[in-house]
């Protein structure tokens, strides 16, 4: 029986180290900053380690969800119980968020040292990371909505930490300002959840859900609306966006660990919730549009942004878009292979940034066909579509059932295409071995994509709806105008270099530049904010921004 509830125990115990070192040892942690970073850094790796151990026994022996402690709340909202999840999308992401903090945790004990607030610095770094490994582990929905929201209070606290800097301020400011919003948007989905089905645990919720048929009660249609709410106002999407760009002031490895764990907050509730969003069909089209409007907009934005931080940041909101996408799409396997393949990315291209910008100093000459054509990227689409679809039906995908598969097949085509484009567009000596070259990579990557995809559905298993549930009630209009958001998103880019000699076109480009002014509504709001309380930012209003020539 104890075998059974192993790895119960390790993801019970693994998040208290850190949150000791933040409650306890982390008072005055600035007097004792050497301390505190140890500390922290010893239970990184301790919670790491209790991650792979907890994996480990439920490979080898079959793991149940445990609860050590509950309490009945009044009201009708059952009780809030310490009940530990286990499933493999509980561990996965658990592992992912605690390398993640290992990687973040090591990097700065170097990079913070002989900052005078070097102890505060790991102090709030570990007490955000440990509540979002609790976030991640328990079954309880009560003590998902604490988590919740003790996770963003303390990443406040890092997005501040040189709060000498009025842009990161207000930029925090602003994302304080959402996450309330957020919170309070996902207490009353808890609320209605816990009153209608008598369940205040993930699990049991999914199998109230999965007995249920037919249209869900309106209370519980109004809960998935907030819970939509909620997981839009998390993920930094346009034209929430805003923020998520302007805390780039905050430490380098803040903005990794934001940019490759907490940011998915949003993403991670709608898995959570995913086998009752199943039963929402309108809930499906806001994440599709308000998705595929993020990953289009934001898209165009980067383009524009010269600042290689920001540009990561603008990337970053359109890859969340493209992971409400997947959820809305019924995708929810593809949207967990999503977040582990750019969460680990995403954290390697911060924590490297500084080290790209060193590399493009000097000069870089390379030999490119400047006469792009609108051919040469017809021809790379069509390629890469009969290589994409090839290889998705020799994985045994079939795209006439599959209709969202189908959608996204056509996007990996068009991701490959990029691929090679690089290499239609080259010229000179080598043109044609690197040809073959980035044909055999693209054929690589493909394969890896549908084959993890296989494995990511494989492993996931009951932890997350299938793949086929939404995808017969989606309608093909949404689909046909995903497909053409993406070939619009290529074909601009390609025509880049004559568009902005067009007037119209320069002054879209400064219009995008600025984020077509959406922020400043909100930026607006957080002057207001802070005004009220009596607090000077020390910057007046923000000012349109025109691109350095």
């Amino acid at each position: 029986m104890i075998a059974n509830i192993a790895s119960s125990f390790f993801m019970l115990v693994a998040p208290w180290p850190l949150l000791l070192v933040g409650f306890l040892i982390g008072f005055r942690a600035d007097h004792h900053a050497r301390w505190v970073k140890t500390l922290s850094n010893g239970a990184n790796w301790f919670a790491l380690l209790c991650g792979i151990a907890a994996t480990a026994m439920y490979v080898v022996i079959i793991q149940h969800s445990q609860t050590y402690l509950s309490i009945h709340l009044p009201w009708g909202l059952n009780s809030f119980a310490i009940r530990i999840l286990v499933n493999p999308l509980t561990l996965v992401m658990f592992v992912l968020v605690s390398f993640m903090g290992m990687i973040v945790s090591r990097y700065s004990a170097s990079y913070m040292v002989g900052d005078a607030h070097e102890g505060r610095f790991h102090r709030w770094l570990s007490l955000t990371v440990g509540a979002f490994l609790v976030l991640i582990v328990t079954d309880n929905i009560w003590g998902f909505w604490i988590s919740f929201a003790a996770a963003s209070l303390f990443l406040h606290q890092l997005l501040v930490f040189y709060r000498e800097r009025p842009i990161a301020v207000i930029a925090a400011r602003k994302k304080y300002l959402f996450s309330r919003i957020a919170d309070v948007s996902l207490f009353t989905a808890f609320l209605l959840l816990a009153r209608t089905t008598g369940r205040a645990d993930f699990s049991g919720i999914a199998q109230w859900m999965h007995a249920w048929h037919g249209s869900l009660p309106a209370s519980l249609q109004i809960a998935t609306g907030l819970i939509v709410l909620c997981a839009i106002l998390k993920s930094g999407i346009f034209p929430l966006h805003g923020w998520l760009i302007q805390v780039m002031e905050a430490p380098t490895q803040v903005s990794a660990l934001l940019h490759a764990g907490l940011i998915y907050t949003g993403a991670f509730l709608l898995l959570r919730v995913s086998p009752m969003i199943t039963h929402v069909s309108w809930a499906w089209t806001v994440l599709i549009l308000t998705g595929l409007l993020s990953v289009t907009v934001a898209s165009l934005m980067m383009m524009t942004e010269t600042n290689i931080k920001e540009s990561l940041a603008y990337s970053t909101s359109a890859q969340l878009g493209f992971m409400l996408m997947e959820c809305g799409l019924g995708l929810y396997s593809v949207a967990v292979l999503h977040i582990v393949a750019h969460s680990v990315y995403k954290a390697h291209a911060f924590l490297s940034s500084g080290s790209v910008v060193d590399n493009f100093r000097g000069p870089i000459i390379q030999k490119l066909n400047t006469k792009q054509t609108l051919g040469r990227a017809e021809l790379a689409i069509l390629i890469s579509g009969l290589v994409t679809f090839g290889i998705a039906m020799a994985f045994g995908i079939d795209l006439q059932k599959q209709p969202t598969l189908l959608t996204i097949g056509t996007i990996v085509a068009i991701a490959m295409s990029q691929l090679l484009l690089q290499a239609l567009n080259r010229s000179g000596v080598g043109a044609g071995t690197l040809l073959s070259r980035v044909a055999l990579l693209s054929i690589i990557v493909c394969s890896a994509y549908f084959g993890l995809h296989d494995l990511s559905t494989y492993l996931l298993g009951t932890s997350i709806p299938s793949d086929t549930v939404q995808a017969d009630h989606i309608p093909i209009w949404l689909l046909a105008l995903i497909v053409v958001a993406f070939l619009s998103l290529l074909h601009i880019q390609q025509l880049l270099p004559r568009l902005q000699k067009l007037p119209f076109w320069q002054a879209v480009y400064v219009d995008l530049y600025n984020g077509l002014y959406v922020d400043l509504v909100f930026s607006q709001m957080a002057f207001l904010h802070a005004s009220k309380r009596g607090k000077t930012l020390g910057v007046a209003n923000p000012q349109v921004q025109f691109p350095e020539e």
